[in-house]
């Protein structure tokens, strides 16, 4: 068997279309071809078709099981026999230890103290020996190369290395094969393996034929290391903030993941979590899919208008839908966000009179705009308060930005003045 070790060649423009070939005829030995779902919701808003890839509905729940599945085929039987160990918070692990087990390979994950029960669970019901530390994925990192040191055991990392780079593109002759006239991909961004791959793959195939698909990645806001490093041209380390992104939440490019993005994308966006959350919704209510806020950035990047399709430049638009390992508590938060920032959920304040029936009347007056009452507080020690006011807290489900208009509308018709947080 091959050794995973570097090739001499340049590596700069990805792998070749032969290379991405072998890697799929490989890695469809376990990966699921998995649908192409076309988004009328999508295209109707956009004015161009629109398609979803849908990756969360891959085993293990994203596409990371083609690039580790790969890299741990090309093990030979000495490599093998030492073991691999990873690093992950969750979608990275649960790929190493399906393909480890598949593979005969024993596995050893670590994982940080946080991590999501489910991806926790997943990765040892693959088999994986999983140990426990830190805060964050960095500290588990660290322990992961230290593990490698001492026992021998192949590191597979999550997105730096040309083998996993090659496994991942193997989604892109996926993406072309489904759907041949594409013209655009929309590919979610960490550390930039799974964009490097796909672009790889999109751009050659597409060369071949005389056509230029355009490929364009999506960040989160607050770990977007992409824009500043190719601003700088070089990988540039950042400090990532909160999102609920965490499956792209990556500080810094890799390394042969950056020299292929700066060659062959068209361009990198980002978007924000409350964008993130509304594509959730959509994705949740329109098109039936459960995504991960990670898998989902890329729907978020067409909703937001971060990427256009001004004078139809879009064309036939596929996005990746990468994930859909969701914690059904997070899932919980996101939907109530989705709402809020899609104006289905409104949050009062009002001072009231503090005598009977102005509870009862203002509930009267919100059933009238045929809104419907989820939680309410009433109290009557709010800042500011006097002595003969109660303040009501008040949050209202409603079905979109003109009925909200008109919850308030009727509240301040009836004399009270309604505070929207």
């Amino acid at each position: 068997m091959t050794s995973v070790s570097q090739s001499p060649r340049s590596f700069t423009s990805g792998p070749s279309l032969a290379e991405i070939q072998h890697a799929h005829d490989v890695v469809s030995r376990v990966a699921k071809h998995t649908p192409v779902e076309t988004s009328n919701y999508l295209t109707e808003l956009l004015g161009s078709p629109v398609l979803l890839k849908c990756e969360n509905l891959q085993r293990t729940g994203s596409y990371k099981i083609r690039g580790a599945y790969y890299m741990m085929s090309k093990l030979s039987e000495e490599e093998r026999a030492r073991g691999v160990v990873a690093a992950s918070a969750g979608n990275h692990a649960q790929g190493v230890a399906f393909a480890a087990r598949e593979l005969g390979v024993k596995a050893t994950i670590f994982m940080p103290l946080g991590v999501a029960l489910p991806k926790l669970q997943a990765t040892k019901d693959y088999g994986a020996h999983v140990v426990l530390g830190g805060a964050t994925v960095d500290e588990p990192l660290r322990a992961a190369a230290e593990f490698a040191r001492e026992t021998g055991a192949i590191f597979v990392p999550p997105f730096d290395h040309e083998d996993v780079i090659t496994g991942q593109a193997a989604l892109g002759l996926d993406v072309v094969n489904d759907v041949p006239d594409v013209d655009t991909v929309i590919v979610p961004i960490g550390g930039g393996g799974l964009i490097a791959g796909v672009s790889a793959a999109v751009k050659q195939w597409g060369r071949e034929r005389g056509r230029d698909i355009r490929v364009i990645g999506v960040q989160a806001e607050n770990a977007a290391s992409y824009p500043v490093s190719l601003e700088a041209g070089r990988p540039v380390d950042i400090t990532v903030g909160s999102t609920i992104a965490d499956g792209i939440a990556v500080g810094r490019p890799g390394t042969l993941n950056f020299d292929i993005v700066k060659d062959l994308v068209d361009g990198v966006v980002t978007v924000s979590d409350d964008e993130t959350a509304r594509a959730l919704l959509v994705l949740l209510e329109r098109s039936k899919l459960v995504v991960e806020p990670a898998g989902a950035v890329g729907v978020a990047a067409l909703l937001s208008g971060a990427v256009q399709a001004s004078a139809g430049e879009l064309g036939r638009t596929v996005v990746l839908l990468s994930g859909g390992n969701i914690d059904p508590l997070l899932m919980q938060r996101v939907v109530a966000a989705g709402l809020a920032v899609s104006d289905r959920y409104l949050n009062l304040r009002l001072m009231l009179p503090d005598r009977p029936g102005q509870l009862a009347r203002t509930s009267e007056l919100i059933a009238a705009a045929s809104a419907n009452v989820v939680e309410v507080l009433h109290t009557r020690h709010g800042n500011g308060l006097q002595l003969s006011q109660v303040e009501l807290q008040v949050s209202v489900e409603t079905r979109g930005p003109e009925h909200k208009d008109e919850v308030v509308r009727i509240l301040r018709e009836a004399g009270y003045d309604p505070i929207v947080d």
